[in-house]
């Protein structure tokens, strides 16, 4: 419930949580939310801009006795991942995300939560709207269409930004200190067919669901199931095993969510059925002991379709069905100088089949550029030998890291005299914003933290409410500190 939510400590940043979960913001969907934070600001009295790319940027002047201190851009996304349960009615270009609390955890009822990146929005919002606050010259930037290839950043022109440091509120692990990331490109392989009437005379739906799902780059080591995969494997073996044309394919749902479910529908014999539904069974249970520890709610069910008038012609279901099972997926390489990195990893994000045309949708992710660019070949060699043609997008650039500059050192230090330990300075195999504005604003300090937020990019979604209390004392003295310009 909402007044649960707002009941919550620290009260002024869960109420803008609150106010702004209320919003639609799917992203490339973010007017309302643009105008949202765009009228936040103008009615706080402070000078608020919003670019071309529907960035808004809104300025606050130092508190009192932090004038001298050097002005900061403090930093987070507005868009968040729209992903729901099967069973989930819900509707979110209209609806505000349904929040409870749950022990030490805010939850959301079947959808994606959104703390992904609203805790960070909120936070600035708090800054941006406090009176007792101390902190220096802010320039509070929230960027739009992370999730989706954050053209926001990427559009983000030089000169607007006045701040030598920046705060970057997107790490979802309170223990560290995010000083670096991979890279990203989309690859999709694509292509239309002659649909082909189908000669048997039975039709069948396979359902795959309750994997695990969650973020492409930040989950994609946990050996999660990819259900594009699975699905993919389990039409293989059925076409090894029978006479089968498949007549459609829907799994995943965006790029960079690991995708927990697909469905398709395939035709063949009568005769064929009985074999086929214990095949199915069997097929349940192998990949319920092989994912027992990462997906225990999976779930493989077989029923009749109806209405099934085309299906693939064979020589392509042969060679497509192929080509995703050589496409790479999950960790390509992890990093040989930094343990437990994963350096370069794809994520098969969807694959759609359906009325004469098939897509099959990547994100490609790396550290290192060129071993980027040689994934991304990889993938297209095998789907141009199915005759797909190849398309890339939505390309950015890594964040090296840089250890030893004095925001890194000044937040190691106050982390460990706030908490008895020391943090855990790292990079991540995910994709920030912080490289991209990076090539506008090269002499700027970036360092990127929050709260514990786990399930990110699914309906498991949960933030501690704990773990937020802690993050905001730390961000807090954090802008104490800042040094003098």
């Amino acid at each position: 419930m909402p007044d649960q939510i707002r009941q919550l400590e620290p009260k002024a940043l869960w109420n803008h949580f609150a106010d702004l979960n209320a919003v639609p913001r799917p992203s490339k969907k973010e007017r309302q939310v643009i105008e949202f934070i765009r009228s936040f600001g103008q009615g706080l009295g402070l000078e608020t801009i919003v670019d071309e790319a529907g960035n808004v940027i809104i300025r606050k002047k130092a508190t009192a006795g932090m004038e001298g201190k050097t002005p900061i851009i403090i930093q987070s996304h507005l868009d968040m991942v729209h992903q729901k349960n099967a069973d989930t009615n819900f509707d979110f270009a209209t609806q505000g995300i349904d929040m409870y609390v749950d022990g030490d955890s805010v939850k959301a009822r079947g959808t994606t939560l959104g703390a992904d990146n609203g805790i960070g929005v909120a936070s600035i919002m708090t800054l941006l709207s406090s009176t007792d606050i101390p902190h220096p010259a802010i320039d509070a930037l929230f960027t739009i269409d992370e999730e989706t290839g954050m053209t926001g950043a990427l559009e983000l022109k030089g000169g607007l930004l006045h701040g030598k440091i920046l705060l970057n509120l997107d790490t979802e692990d309170d223990t560290e200190l995010t000083i670096g990331c991979a890279g990203g490109i989309d690859v999709t392989a694509s292509s239309n067919y002659n649909a082909q009437t189908p000669s048997g005379d039975t039709s069948f739906r396979i359902t795959l669901k309750g994997l695990t799902g969650g973020h492409s780059g930040m989950d994609i080591h946990k050996g999660r199931a990819n259900a594009n995969k699975l699905m993919n494997r389990i039409l293989l073996e059925l076409s090894n095993q029978f006479s089968i044309q498949v007549a459609d394919i829907d799994g995943g749902s965006l790029r960079n969510a690991i995708p927990r479910e697909s469905v398709a529908t395939f035709v063949t014999t009568a005769a064929n059925a009985d074999e086929m539904n214990n095949v199915i069974i069997s097929f349940n249970k192998t990949l319920q002991e092989e994912y027992s520890f990462t997906d225990p709610k999976l779930s493989l069910e077989i029923s009749t379709a109806e209405n099934v008038t085309v299906v693939l012609p064979e020589d392509l279901q042969y060679k497509l069905l192929r080509a995703i099972y050589s496409c790479p997926n999950g960790v390509y390489r992890l990093s040989p100088d930094i343990a437990g990195l994963v350096q370069t990893s794809n994520n098969i994000a969807r694959v759609i089949v359906k009325d004469g045309s098939w897509t099959v949708q990547c994100l490609s992710r790396s550290s290192v550029d060129t071993e980027k660019t040689d994934l991304a070949n990889s993938i297209a060699s095998a789907f141009e030998l199915a005759g797909g043609t190849i398309t890339y997008g939505g390309k950015y650039p890594g964040w090296a890291p840089k250890p030893d500059s004095a925001i890194v050192k000044l937040m190691s230090e106050l982390y460990l005299e706030m908490n008895d330990s020391p943090a855990h300075v790292n990079a991540v195999h995910a994709g920030l914003e912080c490289g991209i504005i990076g090539t506008n604003y090269p002499d700027v300090q970036m360092i990127s933290f929050g709260p514990n937020i786990t399930g990110a990019h699914s309906p498991d979604e949960k933030v501690q409410i704990s773990s937020v209390q802690k993050y905001w004392e730390f961000l807090q003295e954090t802008l104490k500190r800042i040094p003098n310009n």
